[in-house]
């Protein structure tokens, strides 16, 4: 049963405690990244025998199988999937940043060029659910960037198939390839290259802590969107919502694994005693039952707190990946929350909308990093060049200037470096 702790009663150290503690896999993925680097290929196939039981003969998934999945799958999925394919589209079509010019200086011309990275992979997770809905919200923000390759990595079944809404999702997106290869060897195969994996400039997507850990290793040589954590709700709703609404709410974040979060912060302990009664009434009809129990008895919690803004405090504390406002007015309260991956308004906007459909990016920071991170936007896919135009004229003007402040820093090459030109 879930934790209700009241706030000004229990320790702090209790309110904001985080869940349970991913166990180190930093060896055992050193090796493996290791191995991949070394053998290539050789390695991806043994791995892809050891872990998903499937003997592959390519690792790349052919133009007829995703024609055959994308055939197979429910006309009114796809329907569905192209719909959300639109909103997270449109969303995204938004964060497009322009280059710039500035030449309003006699003889100076400065700017800054806008490029997309030229290869991007993508990390799909195959393991105790399949998600179209990271294809989409990965991909789409790529795509709208220009990145000339985009790359999917996700395992296949011990068939060695993958998913077929994942190839469905891929296809609608605009995905160039697609690999059938999970789990930190995946990340180091897009880090590194092999005879089939071609080595990309950017990895994001979500994993489990294998994927993340292999993430936070190969950084450096390859950028990364962020090391994603088990995944995160927080709801701050007032003693006037649904027991029945945010219960619910709180499982869709509960059932993904069992060191997921869900936590309310509310102001009334009589809907803390109603939420808490609610789980315990719709655990038990979840296909997901075992794994929503174990996060909510082991990681979820209700606080109590005085009042509403209060609530807030605490929230914004805690930086969430997903919080949601189940209070009337929720714009009254939107500049309020300042650490928050993504915020969902009101009574009727379940954080689900943001996972599949309404257009917001789903790939979020998590344990606290909304604090100084981001959601995944098209700005992850670029990169900026500035240059810079002096003519002689101009570089006269101010070459003593450069030279005043070089000699401050007690670079006399980088002083000499603008006056040498005049010297004459």
């Amino acid at each position: 049963m879930i934790s209700i702790l009241k706030y000004g009663e229990v320790s702090n150290d209790e309110i904001f405690a985080r869940g349970t503690a991913v166990t180190d896999v930093s060896a055992i993925v050193s090796d493996i990244i290791a191995n991949v680097r070394s053998n290539g290929d050789k390695a991806l196939f043994e791995y892809c025998k050891k872990f998903d039981k499937a003997e592959l003969t390519s690792l790349e998934v052919s133009e007829e199988e995703i024609q055959e999945a994308f055939e197979s799958v429910e006309p009114r999925f796809i329907e569905i999937l192209e719909k959300a394919a639109a909103n997270i589209r449109a969303f995204h079509e938004k964060q497009v940043r322009n280059s710039f010019i500035i030449n309003d200086n006699d003889g100076i011309v400065i700017g800054q060029k806008v490029i997309p990275v030229e290869k991007a992979g993508l990390y799909v997770p195959g393991g105790t659910a399949a998600y179209p809905s990271t294809v989409l919200m990965d991909s789409i923000p790529a795509k709208i960037a220009g990145v000339k390759e985009i790359c999917i990595t996700t395992p296949p079944n011990a068939e060695g198939k993958v998913n077929p809404v994942i190839l469905a999702a891929a296809k609608i997106a605009g995905v160039d390839r697609i690999f059938k290869v999970g789990g930190a060897q995946a990340i180091a195969a897009l880090a590194y290259g092999t005879e089939t994996v071609p080595r990309v400039d950017k990895i994001v997507g979500p994993g489990n802590a294998f994927v993340a850990e292999a993430k936070k290793q190969v950084y450096g040589l390859v950028s990364i969107d962020m090391i994603a954590g088990p995944s995160e709700i927080l709801v701050v709703a007032d003693g006037k919502s649904n027991a029945k609404y945010v219960a619910a709410d709180l499982l869709s974040q509960a059932e993904h694994d069992k060191m997921a979060s869900a936590v309310l912060v509310t102001d009334s302990m009589d809907f803390a005693k109603a939420v808490s009664d609610e789980l315990e009434i719709q655990i038990p009809l979840l296909t997901r039952e075992e794994i929503a129990r174990v996060s909510i008895d082991n990681n979820g919690k209700i606080i109590v707190s005085d009042n509403l803004m209060r609530a807030i405090d605490i929230a914004n504390e805690i930086a969430p990946e997903h919080l949601e406002l189940c209070v009337d007015n929720p714009f009254d309260y939107l500049d309020k929350i300042k650490h928050a991956g993504s915020i969902f308004m009101g009574r009727y906007c379940p954080e689900a909308l943001g996972d599949y459909f309404a257009g917001p990016n789903h790939t979020l920071p998590t344990t606290g990093t909304a604090r100084f991170s981001s959601p995944l936007s098209v700005d992850d896919f670029v990169k900026k060049t500035q240059y810079t135009y002096y003519t002689k004229e101009a570089l006269e003007r101010v070459a003593d200037d450069v030279a005043f402040f070089a000699e401050k820093e007690g670079l006399s090459a980088h002083a000499r470096s603008a006056t040498v030109r005049f010297e004459d």
